[in-house]
């Protein structure tokens, strides 16, 4: 069960602009214990400093963070990016990967709701996985979901293993090719998101944008 210790986050009508959703799903299990935490939190700060550089992303993109550890929680609701604050995330617990997915997938159906109530156009919805390990409960059924979503282009679902996760397990749920993390390149692959988002930003709603190679960051 998702904790849902965080007051919902109300929704910004005098905000005209198209929205950009992108749930970051965040492992934050023992085995990210030390430097990977620590590089994952500087990450989050690189990736809240970037996006707020750029005027028109800052008030189109949100973000919302899922971690998942000794529980699935909610860390960070929907908030545009002007106003997103990067967390300080802890390590502990197992890797509820199956239910975390599945927690992801309802709030960006729950989002997309608020946005037609409020004539809001928006972007496809990004999910952004990263993990160390492999899921330590039922994730079959959350991987089916994925894939049904993937194929109505109702989200887009990126999965990035750090040293140590089993990839073979990210082929099963992602139908994008899962990227293997170089080292602790947290600070670049959030560089890399954050231009991402901006680019997908800066188009129209429904617009193919072709995103820059993960080279500087992943193993390709």
């Amino acid at each position: 069960m998702i904790n849902q210790y965080l007051e919902k986050v109300e929704f910004d009508t005098s905000n005209p602009e198209a929205r950009c959703p992108c749930i970051l799903l965040l492992d934050v299990s023992s085995s990210m214990s030390g430097a990977p935490i620590n590089e994952l939190n500087e990450g989050l700060a690189i990736f809240q400093q970037a996006l707020q550089q750029d005027d028109l992303a800052s008030v189109r993109v949100e973000v919302a963070i899922i971690s998942f550890g000794s529980s699935v929680s909610v860390e960070q609701d929907f908030i545009t990016a002007n106003q997103f604050q990067a967390p300080m995330l802890s390590s502990s617990g197992m890797t509820p990967m199956g239910q975390a997915i599945h927690s992801s997938l309802d709030m960006i159906h729950e989002r997309k709701d608020v946005y037609k109530q409020n004539g809001v156009p928006y972007y496809r919805p990004w999910v952004f996985l990263i993990t160390d390990g492999a899921p330590t409960d039922e994730w079959q059924s959350a991987a089916q979901r994925v894939r049904q979503a993937e194929a109505g282009k109702s989200v887009a679902f990126f999965a990035v293993g750090v040293q140590g996760a089993n990839m073979a397990t990210l082929n099963q749920i992602s139908i994008r090719q899962p990227l293997l993390l170089t080292g602790l390149e947290f600070g670049e692959m959030f560089v890399w998101l954050s231009a991402s988002l901006s680019s997908v930003s800066h188009s129209q709603v429904g617009e193919q944008v072709p995103l820059q190679s993960p080279a500087g960051w992943a193993e390709v």
